[in-house]
């Protein structure tokens, strides 16, 4: 039930984002560099180890893009996530594993982005960095046990988006974040819908 509420409202966002162009179609920017501040909201999941599941996350994300041409921009960002509370799989007569075994990951990502626009409104971007997480989930192992964790890791991205003018603009993206250690993997997969201003 929560895939299918997380796919509707993923297809109501890409629909509107094709409904709106018409509207601002007077509008495309001319020029993608400067300051910028992002946020975005979605549906995350880790289907691996104990864990099949999914949540809602969040990101903030900040940084300064160089055009290096009208087209491309290539910038710096940092920011912070919170990837949600997965639920454990009921392996035993339903139960849990253990008593609160939920995942929780959350961090700081230090980045490079870029913004490739294929229309004068139209873009795609890319994102990778690192990862600084913390976390808490279970081991991998038959007798699994909650750990709470923190290290450097990596993570990645790509989007697809309409730039209303220089300053807004809307996406879809897809974010991987890795976040490995002593038998406990919280990497997690995250689809969400974004907004962002330029300065």
């Amino acid at each position: 039930m929560k895939i299918k509420k997380t796919v509707f409202a993923l297809a109501l966002a890409t629909a509107g984002m094709f409904a709106v162009p018409a509207v601002f179609a007077q509008s495309a920017p001319t020029h993608n560099d400067g300051w910028f501040i992002n946020g975005n909201v979605g549906r995350t999941s880790i289907d691996h180890g104990a864990y099949n599941d999914s949540d809602t996350g969040y990101g903030i994300n900040g940084g300064y893009r160089w055009a290096i041409n009208p087209s491309v921009a290539l910038g710096v960002e940092a920011g912070y996530n919170d990837l949600g509370n997965i639920h454990a799989k009921n392996i035993f007569n339903s139960q849990p594993v253990v008593e609160d075994g939920k995942s929780q990951l959350h961090g700081w990502t230090t980045g490079v982005n870029g913004h490739f626009n294929v229309s004068p409104n139209w873009y795609v971007s890319a994102r990778t960095g690192i990862y600084g997480w913390q976390g808490h989930g279970l081991s991998n192992d038959a007798n699994p046990v909650r750990k709470g964790l923190n290290d450097t890791s990596w993570y990645a991205g790509a989007g697809v988006g309409y730039d209303f003018s220089n300053n807004a603009s809307v996406g879809i993206n897809y974010d991987y974040y890795d976040a490995k250690k002593s038998g406990v993997d919280l990497s997690t997969d995250m689809v969400s819908v974004s907004a962002e201003y330029r300065f």
